[in-house]
C-alpha cells in the first residue's frame, strides 16, 4: 500500500490495517527507524499512579508468596486444604 507524508510529517494508517489492529483515535505508538525502514508499534501508556499501585501490588504478593507450601502432589494440597479425595 502507499501512503503519502502530508503536512507536518502526517502520513495516515490505511483503514483496514486500522480496523484489523482496532487502533483509534489517541492511540499511542513507539515510532522507530531501522535500516532505511519506519516502524510503529502500538503502545498502551499507563500513569505513573496506577503504575506505583501495579508495583505495591507485585511486591506485596512476592512477601506472600515466600509464606506458600510448595506441595509434591495435588493430592497432598488437597489434604492440606482439608479436602479428602
Amino acid at each position: 500500500m502507499l501512503a503519502e507524508i502530508r503536512g507536518r510529517s502526517q502520513v495516515t494508517i490505511p483503514a483496514d490495517i486500522v480496523k484489523k489492529l482496532g487502533i483509534s483515535e489517541g492511540d499511542k505508538f513507539d515510532i522507530t527507524e531501522k535500516d532505511g525502514g519506519i516502524f510503529l508499534c502500538p503502545v498502551v501508556v499507563y500513569p505513573k499512579d496506577k503504575i506505583a499501585k501495579i508495583a505495591k501490588l507485585i511486591q506485596n504478593a512476592e512477601g506472600e508468596t515466600a509464606k506458600q507450601t510448595a506441595f509434591e502432589s495435588v493430592e497432598d494440597m488437597f489434604a492440606d486444604m482439608g479436602i479428602d479425595i
